[in-house]
């Protein structure tokens, strides 16, 4: 099933079930109106909820009415916890090679993460507000997972049974901010602000043969001021899977339901080309990342950080050609929250 928070004036919003070709939805009231109280309780409200995602598939939902994701806030507005991994290890690679770092040993087989802030999430249409154009804005194309509890101790198995739902996000980061925070050794924190979620969170039959392993065996699209600029496949590259991510996570702790872990920025592998010169084909999820590949090429990174009134859009679609997590559109505003005429 596919479900969705909107807006109804409150922190936490309204909880709504979405139709599978995200056209048509229909509220929750009677059966749960917010999304984490469904998490609290999986076994008895998800089946109703299922009930009436099938009713809605089905055209036979009494008070269905057409689905806008502008009228969406993030599916979990605040949650419990925000545990971002980095599982796409060549993304790794790429970033320490442009600066000449190796790569240690220890993250080929322990995942990177960092916890980040989670009482504000931004909408998958509500504009990202910096400060200032200079802090290196860039966007992250990221796939998320929903957890319910899962114990401390639990292998990676384990944990995999714990994912309820996934989403797509985009995690912003701040690039310039970066580098003196970890040169403190105490990790990110101004340098990530908050992190925008897809329209809709979808359970994992939604998924189908393209949920395997842990992994989402799709193709995630990011289009930067309209143009595409990444067509990454979220599957094959991805090192570590979501249940290694949240068996990381719970290795010292419970983890509890309303719990979202994210995969780190999408990330494939380049390839050989004419003259040996590697090629990246599919693109990038992150600028960042972009300018590491110039970096290695041709010694300097030449693509700058987005400015105001730039706009990202990502999403991913199914073998079908259909919206799976519905898309995150946004654009990026000053201080005053708006773009320069």
């Amino acid at each position: 099933m596919k479900l969705a928070t909107y807006r109804d004036g409150s922190r936490d919003g309204q909880l709504v079930v979405v139709s599978r070709d995200l056209q048509s939805a229909h509220y929750a009231t009677g059966i749960a109106s917010r999304l984490q109280q469904v998490l609290d309780d999986w076994n008895f409200l998800a089946p109703q909820l299922q009930d009436l995602f099938d009713a809605l598939n089905g055209g036979k939902a009494r008070h269905a009415f057409p689905f806008d994701p502008a009228q969406c806030m993030a599916p979990l507005p605040r949650a419990y916890q925000w545990a971002d991994g980095s599982a796409y290890i060549n993304h790794v690679e790429l970033v320490r090679a442009a600066r000449n770092a190796e790569v240690p040993r220890t993250y080929y087989e322990d995942p990177l993460m960092y916890q980040g802030g989670s009482d504000d999430f931004l909408g998958p249409c509500e504009d990202a507000k910096f400060l200032n154009e200079d802090w290196g804005i860039d966007f992250e194309a990221e796939v998320a997972v929903v957890t319910g509890d899962v114990p401390m101790g639990a292998t990676p198995d384990e944990a995999l049974e714990g994912v309820r739902l996934l989403m797509i996000a985009n995690d912003w980061s701040l690039r310039n901010l970066i580098p003196p925070e970890l040169a403190k050794g105490f990790g990110f924190f101004q340098s990530k602000p908050a992190t925008a979620f897809s329209p809709v969170a979808v359970t994992p039959d939604e998924l189908g043969e393209a949920w395997t392993g842990g992994r989402v065996n799709l193709v995630l699209q990011s289009a930067w001021n309209g143009r595409k600029v990444g067509m990454c496949e979220a599957g094959p590259d991805m090192t570590f899977h979501f249940g290694q991510l949240i068996a990381h996570v719970c290795k010292t702790r419970n983890v509890r339901a309303g719990s979202i872990v994210g995969s780190g920025t999408v990330s494939n592998r380049g390839v050989e080309g004419a003259g040996g010169r590697t090629e990246w084909p599919k693109g990038y999820s992150c600028i960042a990342e972009k300018r590491a590949i110039e970096t290695i090429q041709d010694g300097k990174p030449t693509t700058g950080f987005m400015r105001f009134g730039d706009t990202i859009r990502i999403e991913m679609k199914g073998k079908d050609g259909q919206s799976v997590f519905g898309a995150i559109e946004q654009k990026v505003v000053g201080p005053q929250g708006v773009t320069p005429g």
